[in-house]
């Protein structure tokens, strides 16, 4: 295995949790992007966006194999550094819960809820990774040890690759969509 191990997803989904217990059993440094973001100053003010670009110029200075997670990812890391990609992915109503538990506020529930739904951090990382070294982790009813012990059976050859996880099924009336996107006071 050459190249990083790329933990990505919807804020919320367990990257924080999932990859230092993806790393540990690798014996690889771990990295989370917001906190790398944060210790290079790359946070821009007053909305805490970060500078990508600068971020990405950092990046290709981390020398050997690593695990690095975030929803930044697929646009801070380079495709030919990678050596997997793992997605993590939650069921939005699930999500939603986790996400007020956090005091995120109404607009942001609503915002991460809605890229969850459509896959949009999975179409990032397919895009930019590709089919080949990207895949899905259901964590809606898993611990993190076990969306661990399912990355890591990725990373062995013992699961395949690809999109495994589609959440526009369940939501297919304007009752559902509006039930789920609707973040009461």
């Amino acid at each position: 295995m050459e190249g990083v191990v790329g933990i990505t997803g919807t804020p919320g989904t367990g990257k924080k949790s999932v990859a230092p217990l993806v790393a540990v059993k690798l014996g690889l440094r771990c990295y989370g992007l917001n906190d790398l973001a944060k210790t290079f100053r790359l946070l821009k003010s007053p909305d805490g966006s970060v500078d990508i670009d600068e971020l990405r110029r950092r990046l290709r200075r981390l020398e050997g194999r690593a695990v690095v997670y975030g929803h930044l990812l697929p646009y801070a890391i380079e495709r030919d550094a990678v050596f997997r990609v793992a997605v993590l992915r939650c069921e939005p109503s699930v999500l939603k819960r986790r996400l007020g538990k956090r005091g995120y506020s109404k607009d942001k529930v609503v915002e991460n809820v809605e890229a969850e739904l459509i896959g949009l951090e999975s179409y990032d990382a397919f895009d930019v990774f590709g089919a080949d070294r990207t895949y899905e982790v259901d964590t809606t009813r898993s611990t993190p040890a076990e969306s661990a012990r399912k990355i890591l059976s990725a990373l062995s050859g013992r699961r395949l690759l690809g999109r495994t996880v589609d959440w526009e099924h369940a939501y297919d009336t304007g009752a559902k969509l509006r039930s789920l996107l609707r973040v009461d006071p």
